[in-house]
């Protein structure tokens, strides 16, 4: 299976009633867990790398390229997107693009509007002519997303239709009350704000912050139209207490390799349960 953008993964995802889990890389090892998962699940999967570790990880053809060696390395058959997370500029937009992403997230949330809307109509221009699927953002998701700590703005209807008719984006994260990192008691999404949004734009919603979301609203937020659940911090979560472990446990262990598969393999098993969790599990071969 090569490649592919979010577009009609998403649009078969809402249709049926599930989400697609979209996953962070942090490093290398990353993508191999996520890889793995998805492949022994059977299970689409949106690989994603936020454009604040972009240049950490090494810049864009430099991840693009490694998704795609190891993907191609471990065989995988199930559909794979290669997302950009919260682009910050337009042209940050088209050099994921011209990498070789398959989709990108277009963040023009912390604009006005009318400028927000004509960031995403730029960047749809050009993702459509190399067939790339394009998400975008209204209102702000609140909390720590990659150090840049954010308040909630909620996601305002009549916006969300404006963008979604002036700019036929595929995909919309529209803020609800959800936040980035670990939540401070539970989460208090907007559901009355989610659906009156989802029938306003009749697209894929995307959820962002899905980390910590109790089973019951995450169900109820899929039937009110997301198709598309983020998770970061509880594969990063995973990871560092695998490593913690394996160091405090042996003293002596320095061989990176010994210190780094019990982590791959915990990123494995936490993206195995948010796949079952979201109900994609078999949806790769339906």
């Amino acid at each position: 299976m090569s490649f592919v953008s979010m577009k009609q993964m998403l649009i078969k995802a809402k249709k049926e009633g599930y989400a697609v889990g979209q996953y962070n890389i942090n490093n290398l090892e990353f993508i191999q867990a996520f890889l793995k998962a998805a492949e022994d699940e059977r299970a689409p999967i949106i690989i994603a790398a936020s454009d604040r570790l972009v240049d950490f990880l090494g810049g864009f053809r430099n991840i693009s390229g490694m998704v795609r060696a190891i993907h191609e390395e471990k065989g995988i058959t199930v559909p794979v997107a290669l997302h950009l997370d919260h682009g910050q500029t337009v042209e940050r937009c088209k050099l994921a693009i011209d990498a070789g992403f398959t989709s990108v997230m277009i963040d023009g949330s912390h604009h006005p509007i009318e400028q927000n809307i004509k960031m995403t109509m730029e960047v749809v221009k050009y993702a459509k002519k190399h067939g790339v699927s394009v998400e975008a953002e209204v209102g702000t998701v609140g909390g720590n997303e990659d150090g840049l700590i954010g308040g909630i703005n909620y996601a305002d209807v009549g916006e969300c239709r404006r963008i979604v008719e002036e700019t036929s984006i595929d995909a919309l994260a529209a803020a609800l009350g959800s936040v980035h990192g670990p939540y401070q008691g539970e989460p208090q999404l907007s559901f009355d704000t989610m659906k009156e949004i989802s029938e306003a734009t009749e697209i894929p919603l995307v959820l962002h912050g899905g980390t910590g979301i109790p089973q019951h609203q995450l169900q109820r937020a899929i039937k009110l139209g997301h198709a598309k659940i983020n998770v970061n911090t509880e594969n990063i979560q995973a990871w560092t207490k695998s490593v913690r472990k394996s160091l405090s446990e042996n003293e002596s262990v320095y061989e990176p390799r010994l210190i780094l598969l019990p982590a791959i393999e915990a990123v494995v098993e936490t993206v195995k349960n948010k796949i079952r969790e979201f109900g994609t599990s078999g949806k790769a071969v339906e």
